[in-house]
């Protein structure tokens, strides 16, 4: 299964997005090119949202195969980078929407830590949400969603 070529597009739109460019105590520095972030090791920021509904179930979805990190993976949040504009909170109302479709939803804001691994290094916040009505998938980066009990 290969990424399609409306996949392929929007990864080159969201390579050339300016990103939020901080230091190691997430102090704004600037912004930046995402690809060139990534390519030079640099910090930016990202948020995780993860999505309950009333029933206590939190929404799963699976990457499309455009993403740049973990493409096809089930994912257990919502999120993404945040832009040089914004705020965590504002960037997580925009993820949220655009990913999933949910809007107009208050944001939980739990907590703020620093993420690293081979292919990002990243300031980050997470929130939650609850959101009862349908989900509006972003087919560029979303292939499936679905809400699940937590056991």
């Amino acid at each position: 299964m290969s990424e399609s070529p409306r996949e392929a597009a929007h990864r080159v739109a969201s390579d050339a997005e300016l990103i939020a460019w901080v230091d190691e105590h997430d102090n704004l520095l600037g912004s930046l090119v995402r690809s060139d972030l990534r390519e030079r090791g640099l910090i930016g920021r990202g948020t995780y949202i993860m999505l309950f509904n009333s029933a206590g179930e939190l929404c799963v979805h699976r990457r499309t195969l455009s993403k740049a990190i973990y493409p096809g993976f089930w994912d257990v949040a919502a999120g993404g980078m945040v832009q040089a504009h914004e705020t965590y909170a504002e960037s997580a109302a925009r993820e949220l929407e655009e990913e999933l479709g949910v809007s107009g939803v208050p944001l939980t804001a739990h907590d703020h830590f620093y993420f690293e691994d081979p292919g990002s290094r990243l300031w980050c916040s997470a929130f939650s949400a609850v959101w009862d009505g349908p989900l509006v998938l972003q087919p560029e980066e979303v292939l499936e969603a679905r809400f699940m009990p937590i056991e």
